[in-house]
Formats: C-alpha cells, sequence, structure tokens
C-alpha cells in the first residue's frame, strides 16, 4: 500500500523491517522476558525447534540509532529500476525498505547460554517441535542501509543480554 501511494502520488515512504528485537521495556511475551522469568523462578523454559532456531537478535538501541539515523534519509526513486532485474528494497517511486538487524544469525542455544551466564543459573529446558507458522531461521540483509545511511546495527548478544539483565534486575528488584 506504501509503494502504491509512493508511485500514485510520488509520496516518499521508507519501510523498516526489524529483526528479532530485544532488550529493556520489550514485550514481556517475549522469549527473553519469558526465559528470564522461568530461569530466575526455576521453571521450565518452552524451546522450540529442539533449540535449532537461529534468529538475527538485535539490541533495542541498535533499532533507536538506526531509525533516528534515517529519519533524515528521504526515499528517492531508482531510475534504474527495472522490472527485468527488479531490486525488492527500492522502485521507480519514492520508496525504501530497510532491515534493521545484526546481519548475523545466533543460534537459540547460543542465546540461552548467555542468558544462562549472565543470571548465574541454568535453564530447565523443555525441549518442542517447531511451532506452526514459525520460521527455523532469521537473516537480515543490510547492505542498503549501510549504503545509504552508513549505519548497521552492532550490539552483540551476549553484551545486549547482559545489558537486559542488569535492567531487569534493578527494574524488577531481582537480587542475583
Amino acid at each position: 500500500m506504501a509503494h502504491t501511494y509512493s508511485h500514485l502520488y510520488n509520496l516518499p515512504t521508507t519501510g523498516l523491517r526489524f529483526f528479532t528485537v530485544y532488550g529493556p521495556w520489550g514485550r514481556p511475551d517475549m522469549a527473553l522476558f519469558l526465559f528470564t522469568d522461568a530461569i530466575l523462578k526455576n521453571k521450565p523454559i518452552k524451546v522450540f525447534n529442539y533449540g535449532k532456531h537461529r534468529r538475527d537478535f538485535t539490541f533495542i538501541d541498535d533499532i533507536t540509532e538506526g531509525v533516528l539515523r534515517t529519519l533524515d534519509h528521504v526515499a528517492e526513486p531508482n531510475p534504474e529500476w527495472s522490472g527485468l532485474k527488479p531490486d525488492t528494497a527500492t522502485s521507480k517511486a519514492p520508496w525504501r525498505v530497510y532491515n534493521f538487524g545484526n546481519s548475523n544469525p545466533v543460534e537459540l542455544m547460543d542465546y540461552i547460554k548467555a542468558l544462562e551466564e549472565q543470571l548465574g543459573r541454568t535453564a530447565i529446558k523443555e525441549f518442542l517441535p517447531l511451532q506452526p507458522g514459525d520460521v527455523p531461521d532469521t537473516y537480515a540483509d543490510v547492505d542498503q542501509l549501510m549504503q545509504d545511511v552508513h549505519y548497521k546495527p552492532e550490539t552483540t548478544v551476549p553484551e545486549g543480554i547482559k545489558r537486559f539483565v542488569a535492567w531487569y534486575r534493578e527494574y524488577y528488584g531481582v537480587q542475583g
């Protein structure tokens, strides 16, 4: 719909696609919150796809920085765009889509291990099959973001989880 308006009315639009965002003030129904709460309460965590997921985890501060950097970068038409060799991130209309992710998928079990290390506890894991509608892997190609905005998210999973756990403990008053 945004592309159609861009095309019909020459209205610049930019789409931002976020890959597995995590960090402080995140949604409490997301894995990091659920895992943290369960591990601290010695309850099992549900590990879908038997832990064989790979996600392009992106720390919230990297998302915020990227959004701020794209604000002043108004989408422009790509005069070289061709239906014979389409570029799905651009168009002849003033339209762009940017992926926000680390471009480095991390195994779910490595994500859990980083959380266990920060919490100083081992999770009780309940391994389950892939959930209907879920995908085993995600990956953000951020080449267009780097080219146009000169930015790439860089917070590593261990650093992001460390910052999340520090916030979680302070916010919820949970001690070591």
